[in-house]
């Protein structure tokens, strides 16, 4: 992929970038575990422009050698602090499959090259920055890898818990969320003068400190269990206790019902002789502020250096793709979004927007097609209620699951009118959503004279052939632990979709996502779902196999075989694990003549060996 802008565009990376400047140092080192790529997308450079904007010196340190400092030294030793990222994605989440195999790739490295980043970058990278600029120079840990791991948390590739990643990496201050309003205010205390020690009362950052020197009278404070009890294991089997499972899905829920950045809590957790203290998250940003940060300069390019690697892949489906939102109260028990960027949605503005594109429609690879238009969610384009503005999210109700709150919002005449004013933009052919659409809160809170015009509007201008949305499974049992709609509302949507289709003349597809092995899902739901799918005559060339990584209610329940919600009393819930997780895969694809023995095994397992010639035999003649 070829870089466009001049190397003088992007922040200085080397020493020779700072003579440049007329430079003699650095403000602030940004370490990050991702290669360089000027695009809002990207957390770390987000962080420098803002950073940047505001009249500081940044330096970006990507993926840096961590076998000795030379690296972390090449602009020099910083004035006021380190920020360190482990990326835009969980570094062992890039390194390994669900199954704990390692990947071959890594798309947020040059030519998608892996292992340019060690396991655990905000470790690793923290101890080398340490050593090469000691003690005087504050080290601060953020983006998602520390965002998750704030607190003790289950490791699903050490398979036991861990402590809050603050001490493991003795970092000076720990941001969480998505970090412009902490970062800000961290380099702007710290240029004043102020001591890093002495930032104990900043919303959507973590310390650690003493029982003794721990200051009770700053807000209210919730204690958690401890990271011993949590984690307690017999000494003899070496295998987590019962009471340490209940422990972890009590601390857990306590946490999940104060991401609340109105009315939330402080919470302290004991680890060991230390504890580690969690603000209440930082507030969200409002729609001027959203505007300013994806207003800055960005060349959307990767930097120069990767062009002789064919650039950076992780850019290529983000490069023209415009973010209007930021948040999601969409309840899934298996995405970490609430646990970083919230369930309180912050919007841009249309005019903010409009002019990001017709920026974009000067870039010269820009050939007409904004690929997305959204979030996390893309339909989500507003607070879910009006009580969220003094009270923040419910903490013990979800917005959508196991139904739509009767003060739920609905924003999709918003969202059409964004798309309309964005596809009149000069220049551009076409705008495609592929950001998440949430068919249950299009169907059961919108109107209908809306939903009409949506869908007939997202079918004749924004589909690019297949349209991708995640039912996930469809068993009552399964869907109701992952926090997702009935199988019949999917059904619905779909026959909608293709109806809009039709009447729209076109041939596009509706392509579902299914998760194998989710907690809650028992074998004998992975073959309601093999059975469905057979019935609809589809079956999905990839299939996601439940992943259980920080910060998610569904790693709680793989670890703890507890349902942490609120409402739930701690129920116990099947989880599939060892051969289970292979046998419920191979079900969801169960014509592919390498899984038939797995696909016999799991229905003499289930008593279903009647299924065999629904499911196999038409599917294996020679």
């Amino acid at each position: 992929m070829k870089t466009y802008a001049p190397r003088s565009a992007f922040l200085p990376t080397t020493q020779e970038d700072l003579h440049v400047r007329s430079w003699d140092q650095i403000d602030i080192a940004f370490i990050s575990a991702d290669a360089y790529v000027d695009h809002p997308s990207f957390g770390a450079p987000l962080l420098a422009r803002l950073l940047e904007s505001e009249g500081y010196r940044v330096g970006i340190i990507a993926q840096p050698d961590w076998n000795s400092t030379k690296d972390f030294l090449k602009m020099g030793k910083p004035r006021l602090c380190c920020m360190i990222s482990g990326g835009n994605i969980d570094s062992m989440v890039s390194h390994y499959t669900a199954n704990n195999k390692p990947r071959s790739e890594d798309e947020y490295s040059p030519g998608g090259k892996a292992r340019l980043r060690p396991d655990r970058p905000t470790l690793v990278y923290t101890a080398k920055a340490r050593q090469a600029y000691g003690s005087s120079v504050p080290i601060i840990i953020g983006g998602l890898e520390a965002s998750l791991r704030r607190l003790s948390h289950y490791d699903y590739w050490t398979d036991k818990v861990r402590k809050p990643i603050i001490l493991d990496a003795k970092a000076d201050l720990l941001v969480y969320g998505m970090g412009e309003r902490q970062s800000l205010e961290i380099v702007k205390r710290l240029d004043q003068g102020e001591a890093i020690q002495n930032m104990v009362d900043i919303k959507g950052t973590v310390y650690a400190t003493s029982r003794a020197k721990f200051q009770q009278d700053l807000m209210s404070t919730i204690e958690l269990p401890s990271f011993e009890e949590v984690g307690d294991r017999d000494k003899q089997s070496n295998t987590p206790t019962e009471q340490g499972k209940q422990a972890y899905a009590k601390a857990f829920q306590i946490q999940l019902m104060h991401q609340n950045p109105i009315r939330g809590k402080r919470i302290i957790q004991a680890c060991m002789d230390r504890l580690v203290v969690q603000n209440p998250p930082a507030l969200p940003l409002d729609e001027e502020q959203f505007d300013r940060l994806y207003e800055l300069p960005f060349t959307l390019d990767a930097h120069p250096d990767y062009q002789k690697d064919g650039g950076v892949p992780a850019l290529n489906e983000v490069q023209f793709s415009l973010t209007s939102n930021r948040g999601c109260y969409g309840s899934c028990s298996f995405c970490a979004i609430t646990s970083h960027q919230g369930r309180m949605i912050q919007t841009r503005s249309k005019a903010s927007l409009i002019k990001e594109a017709q920026r974009m429609t000067q870039h010269p690879a820009f050939k007409g097609y904004i690929h997305d238009l959204g979030g996390p969610t893309a339909n989500f384009q507003g607070l879910a209620c009006d009580q969220q503005i003094e009270n923040g999210p419910c903490p013990a109700k979800e917005c959508l699951w196991p139904k739509p709150c009767s003060n739920l919002k609905d924003y999709h005449g918003r969202y059409l009118d964004l798309l309309q004013a964005l596809e009149a933009v000069k220049g551009v052919k076409k705008v495609f959503i592929r950001s998440g659409i949430r068919y249950d809160y299009l169907l059961e809170v919108c109107d209908k004279q809306t939903r009409e015009r949506f869908m007939h509007h997202l079918v004749q201008n924004n589909v690019s052939g297949q349209l991708k949305v995640a039912p996930e499974h469809v068993s009552p049992a399964a869907l109701d632990a992952m926090g997702k709609p009935t199988a019949e509302l999917f059904d619905a949507f779909s026959t909608l979709y293709q109806d809009a289709t039709e009447q729209a003349g076109k041939k596009q597809y509706l392509i579902p996502y299914f998760i194998a092995a989710h907690p809650g899902s028992t074998l004998e739901d992975a073959i309601t779902l093999a059975l469905y799918l057979e019935k609809t005559h589809f079956i999905p060339d990839q299939v996601q196999e439940f992943y259980p990584t920080p910060g998610t209610v569904s790693t709680c329940m793989y670890y703890t075989g507890l349902d942490p919600r609120p409402g739930k009393r701690f129920t116990s819930i099947h989880i599939p694990k060892g051969r289970e997780r292979h046998l419920q895969r191979a079900l969801l694809q169960y014509n592919k003549p390498e899984n038939r023995a797995l696909v016999l095994e799991a229905l003499e397992k289930a008593n279903r060996k009647d299924l065999t010639r629904v499911l196999l035999a038409r599917r294996y003649t020679s």
